[in-house]
């Protein structure tokens, strides 16, 4: 069974080092002061609970699943009491509003948290993250009334959330869905419905379970625009907060999946099941994305944390492995082999993957700074500018992330060659656990579109000028460092090439309506590159200008991440010339095809 270690000393350095979290939390108006020793403590304090807790289970509840025994859903063994330790510990309320017994951290401790999370038992953590998201959402578009009612009990985490928008045959297009809704003279509604894939629909970990649904009027508009979001209890529930019983909620199987297969992905059917309006009446999708952008955060953290999990099996192997010898002759002249940790593509494959963690954590981190700017900012142009950021930077976490994660999770089983491929190792489940980030709460091809489509080509650019003024500043204000300046000349030339590319594609769009999807994944992938070496960027500089022996990030650890950034620069970063060249091409030779010559 694969051990997982919190990778503390490189959260704190991101964390204290590169983002500077003391002083920018204190310039924000937080419900509290935190301190850097808080801060320490609760990532310290969940990563014990991450690697004592929760990973112990991870291999076990892979190989157990989830199973439907007359119409329940039962969890793998221990998972239960694990999930009773953890909310008795306060941990679903992390970032919760303190007026329902939330906690109101930040995001930039959550997004630590989250990777843990996801790295230790990513079928685990998907409970309490979707319940997490469907506060969020409550919190930010219920009534008074509601939120007094079912906040502090999903904070405490003795009720959970879902969120159900796929039905059988309306995925992406939610126009379709066939979800009804009808108005009660109680202010309540009756919804009648099915719906699929919905993560932790049923288990037993919780007292009762919270789904909020997209469902429609029957007045409703057509399309996206007549969907309504309603919370709809598994179980009813008084006004005072009580369990009533039974509430027309059922689920009608669960799915047999290549990973994840702790967390339970139901089919659930609402039958003249009660439900109460969320916001406004055909305003549903609006509610509803705030959930689902904090869950595609999420997503991108998932990809993250498995990296990093194959990346601590696949080094302390390379480490041991004896096969072969170096190059440069024996590096252990005493035994038959050297480790194979001195064979060149070997540290190709372990260097790759140590650079797209680091900035990947960077960047979720980066992302977590303009949402707490947003939230709990002084200055509105501030927040304003910080949201334009976040609508930009979400679709490229949530795809970009899960995309390199993946990758690295396939790398990592492939340094352990035949290893790899067993389950003694866990690498294959990680391989397995890493597949549905890149598809669940969006495709990536969707997040490609909506990067694209909404964020580029209908704002005419105006979020990326965002970036790209933060990025401008950011070298303006080191460019002092001359022995940085090859890296910040690769940044501004990746900028200044994505901003040319950006007017290109907007101007095409304007003849062609098909040159955005056509450009869409491409642009995403560049983008993506682009963001990592501007984090590469902030993590060499801070690792050159701190101290190098005094600090309990001394000399040798600044220098193996700006050995780390070297290598990302010199092998990772030049990618995005080719993927601008191969959108440059246009989208004829994508449509020429006939359907039928497929």
């Amino acid at each position: 069974m694969p051990h997982y270690a919190a990778p503390i000393r490189d959260m704190r350095f991101l964390l204290h080092e590169v983002f500077g979290a003391e002083d920018f939390l204190a310039s924000l108006e937080m419900p509290e002061e935190l301190s850097a020793e808080l801060m320490d403590a609760i990532v310290e304090e969940a990563a014990r609970i991450c690697e004592d807790l929760l990973a112990p289970l991870n291999q076990p509840g892979d190989q157990q699943g989830c199973r439907f025994d007359d119409g329940k859903v039962l969890a793998p063994e221990g998972f239960r009491q694990a999930y009773r330790t953890f909310t008795d510990g306060g941990w679903g309320a992390l970032t919760g509003d303190p007026a329902y017994g939330g906690q109101g951290m930040p995001k930039m401790l959550a997004v630590l948290f989250e990777e843990m999370l996801f790295a230790s038992n990513s079928s685990f953590a998907l409970y309490p993250i979707l319940t997490s998201g469907a506060a969020m959402a409550l919190g930010l578009h219920g009534s008074d009334e509601l939120k007094k009612r079912f906040l502090p009990k999903l904070y405490s985490g003795r009720w959970s959330g879902t969120m159900c928008l796929t039905e059988a045959h309306a995925g992406t297009d939610l126009g379709i869905m066939k979800t009804r809704a009808v108005a009660r003279d109680d202010q309540s509604y009756s919804l009648t419905g099915s719906k699929i894939f919905i993560t932790g629909g049923d288990h037993d970990l919780s007292d009762n379970i919270i789904h909020f649904v997209l469902a429609r009027l029957p007045d409703s508009p057509p399309g996206a625009r007549g969907i309504s979001l309603f919370l709809v209890p598994r179980l009813q529930v008084d006004e005072a907060g009580e369990v009533q019983g039974e509430n027309g909620v059922s689920c009608g199987s669960i799915e047999h999946k290549m990973g994840i297969r702790g967390s339970a992905t139901c089919v659930i059917n609402f039958d003249n099941a009660t439900g109460y309006l969320i916001g406004e009446e055909h305003q549903g999708l609006a509610c509803m994305f705030t959930m689902m952008n904090y869950e595609r955060l999420s997503m991108g953290l998932q990809g993250i944390g498995l990296a990093d999990l194959s990346y601590q099996v696949a080094r302390d192997y390379a480490l041991e492995r004896i096969q072969g010898r170096s190059p440069a002759g024996p590096e252990n002249p005493d035994q038959i082999a050297d480790a194979i940790i001195v064979h060149p593509d070997v540290r190709r494959m372990l260097l790759t993957m140590r650079a797209n963690i680091l900035a990947g954590r960077a960047l979720a981190l980066f992302a977590a700074t303009r949402l707490d700017i947003a939230k709990f900012g002084r200055d509105d142009d501030a927040r304003q500018e910080a949201q334009q950021l976040v609508e930009l930077l979400t679709p490229i976490v949530k795809a970009y992330c899960t995309d390199r994660g993946f990758e690295d999770c396939v790398t990592g089983q492939q340094v352990l060659g035949g290893h790899g491929y067993i389950q003694e190792w866990g690498q294959e489940q990680a391989v397995r656990d890493a597949r549905i980030a890149q598809i669940y709460e969006g495709t990536n091809g969707i997040q490609a579109l909506d990067l694209m489509g909404r964020k580029t080509v209908r704002c005419d650019g105006a979020h990326f000028r965002v970036l790209a003024a933060e990025v401008s500043s950011f070298l303006e204000r080191h460019r002092s460092i001359a022995t940085l300046q090859p890296q910040f000349s690769a940044i501004q030339q990746a900028c200044d090439d994505l901003a040319a590319l950006t007017d290109r594609i907007i101007e095409k769009s304007r003849h062609d309506p098909a040159e955005v999807g056509a450009a869409s994944y491409g642009y995403l992938e560049a983008m993506g590159i682009f963001l990592y070496g501007f984090m590469w960027g902030r993590i060499m500089v801070t690792a050159v200008t701190g101290p190098q022996q005094a600090d309990s990030f001394g000399g040798e650890y600044r220098d193996g991440l700006l050995q780390v950034g070297r290598f990302y620069f010199a092998r990772i970063m030049p990618r995005y010339r080719s993927v601008i060249e191969a959108i440059d091409s246009g989208a004829d030779c994508l449509m020429a095809l006939k359907p039928g010559q497929f």
